[in-house]
């Protein structure tokens, strides 16, 4: 009896072997086809892309007068950062051009990243708190505008502050508080209906709600209840 226990042992863990060994070769060939996959993937992406950006370029324009995505530069990236450089330039493969296929072009040394705020482009998110202290950040994308020739990747991430608006104006805000905050015409304006209600139903506070409220708009503290700011 003692042996078939000792023999009943041996089998499950043969059994338990066996099962965790084919789960991890499982596991593998998952992982590798999922590589294989996503190697397969990236040059149908860039191509899309690319072919996105062909395009997107005109076909009767003349070559030296082609936009930044347009053409590709020869340029040095050992180089003084801020300084004027002159390179040579030609268009994109399978951009289609009038005149002379290689044409001068002039260049600041430094990378897409390093553009100032005016010379790129950002999508913009509502989906943050622009009245928070200290300011709110987030992440995105922004690409540099088409006139602009520069290191690295066009498109790039960057951190903003978040300073969106959503229409609501400081002077009318404050207008409607001097005026009709008594009665929370100012809160309900502002999107904050639970204290519009309150201070409604008490008269403003009996006044000190109201006398409240008129300073804290006038300092730009109490803004809109989605998180935008004021235009």
């Amino acid at each position: 009896m003692r042996c078939m226990h000792i023999n009943i042992r041996k089998a499950t863990f043969i059994l338990l072997t066996l099962l965790i060994n084919r789960i991890q070769m499982e596991d593998q060939t998952r992982s590798s086809t999922e590589i294989e996959n996503k190697k397969n993937e990236s040059p149908n992406i860039n191509f899309k892309k690319k072919n996105d950006v062909i395009l997107n370029c005109p076909t009767t324009s003349e070559c030296k007068n082609l936009k930044g995505s347009c053409i590709k530069c020869d340029l040095k990236e050992k180089c003084i950062y801020g300084e004027t450089l002159r390179t040579t330039c030609e268009p994109e493969q399978g951009v289609t051009c009038t005149g002379p296929i290689s044409f001068p072009r002039e260049y600041i040394c430094r990378y897409c990243y390093q553009t100032d705020h005016w010379e790129h482009e950002c999508e913009l998110s509502a989906n943050c708190n622009s009245v928070t202290s200290p300011p709110s950040y987030y992440v995105t994308n922004c690409t540099v505008k088409d006139d602009i020739i520069c290191l690295g990747l066009r498109s790039f991430k960057k951190k903003l502050v978040c300073n969106w608006t959503c229409g609501y104006r400081w002077s009318t805000t404050l207008l409607l508080s001097i005026t009709l905050g008594g009665f929370g015409a100012d809160r309900f304006y502002l999107g904050h209906w639970q204290e519009g209600i309150g201070k409604l139903f008490s008269f403003g506070g009996l006044g000190v709600w109201t006398i409240i409220d008129v300073i804290l708009i006038s300092l730009h503290y109490l803004g809109p209840a989605d998180g935008s700011l004021y235009i």
